[in-house]
């Protein structure tokens, strides 16, 4: 149940809100072995007047993605291996053929199980869950 808050500048098409969404979802199941269907991604795009860095405005695109995974779920190598390639896509869809601003970012933020969950179950609940059922229904 990731959830990824990808934040952008400039201001982009819905055409490539709906790309954007579709390759960090792709991503995410691919590199971190995360379910599609309750894989979320949220775009909020912001005039690159106001997104500054060393306190001048953007000259680049520029983007900041921050997902969020349960804790211990992944390991360091897929997390990194996860970065790099959603860094090159966001460069590839945002840049143009050109960088992205230096100061583009995608953080990975480890949760504790107990700490989130989605349809109204906390992550830590599910896997007790899943460990209560019995050896056939699994």
């Amino acid at each position: 149940m990731p959830t990824l808050n990808l934040k952008l500048a400039p201001l982009q098409n819905p055409g490539r809100y709906r790309q954007l969404a579709q390759a960090l979802t792709a991503l995410t199941a691919e590199l971190l072995g995360k379910r599609r269907d309750v894989t979320a991604v949220m775009i909020e795009d912001l005039p690159a007047a106001r997104w500054y860095v060393n306190a001048a405005e953007v000259q680049r695109p520029t983007a900041f993605l921050e997902i969020s995974i349960t804790e211990g779920t992944n390991t360091a190598l897929e997390k990194a291996a996860f970065i790099a390639a959603t860094y090159s896509e966001l460069e590839r869809q945002l840049g143009a053929g050109g960088p992205l601003e230096e100061a583009s970012y995608v953080i990975v933020r480890e949760l504790p199980a107990a700490d989130w969950g989605y349809g109204g179950a906390t992550q830590q609940l599910r896997q007790l869950a899943r460990l209560s059922e019995p050896a056939q229904a699994k």
